[in-house]
């Protein structure tokens, strides 16, 4: 008998999931210098040319990878949101208290981070400056969640769109290079937001 389309969706995603899962194992022990498609090939069991089929290039890879574990904290984001379910300042607020907090027992995002010392900074693009797959999406996702949330009616989609972006800078350049507490660097954004709602 035939396997079901989503019988075989599923076995994939769990493939991929597991590609996934043995390329992050190995940035955050090795760094992602160590990483090559070989070594995730066989560690996860399959050939290369599944693996190239399934994800593409390391490229791709690093993609895939960062693209999961910004869903992660879009999720926890949304869910820190609903919190304050009538203060678009104190949510966006908690939003970046809760990545930053959050980030800070990331293995994943403390490997990359500590790696630019070493000099391994392929993943830091991706990461921080880079329109996509984070920021991009951050903002995006973001802006949707901000928007359903609390509405904020009076002001225009790139009006609110700006304001997020601001938060979401704020937020990774805080994490790419703490020069404070968290509780200060969140007092700092929070501040930051206030001003922008009320010149908005």
């Amino acid at each position: 008998m035939a396997e079901s389309p989503n019988f075989q969706s599923e076995m994939r995603q769990l493939l991929r999931d597991r590609m996934l899962d043995v390329a992050r194992t190995m940035v955050v022990t090795d760094g992602w210098g160590a990483v090559n498609m070989s070594r995730v090939a066989k560690e996860v069991g399959i050939s290369r040319p599944v693996l190239y089929k399934e994800i593409g290039t390391k490229q791709a890879l690093a993609d895939a990878l960062i693209e999961r574990e910004t869903g992660i904290y879009l999720t926890g984001i949304a869910e820190t949101l609903a919190q304050h379910p009538t203060d678009p300042i104190a949510g966006i607020t908690a939003a970046a208290e809760y990545t930053l907090r959050t980030a800070g027992d990331n293995t994943l995002i403390k490997a990359v981070l500590s790696a630019r010392h070493g000099g391994d900074t392929a993943l830091l693009p991706a990461l921080v400056s880079d329109p996509e797959p984070v920021l991009g999406r951050a903002v995006a996702a973001l802006t949707t969640s901000v928007r359903d949330r609390y509405q904020l009616t009076e002001l225009s989609d790139d009006e609110l769109t700006s304001i997020v972006e601001i938060m979401v800078r704020l937020t990774l350049s805080h994490l790419f290079q703490p020069t404070s507490s968290v509780d200060r660097t969140v007092a700092q954004i929070g501040a930051v937001l206030s001003g922008v709602f009320l010149a908005a």
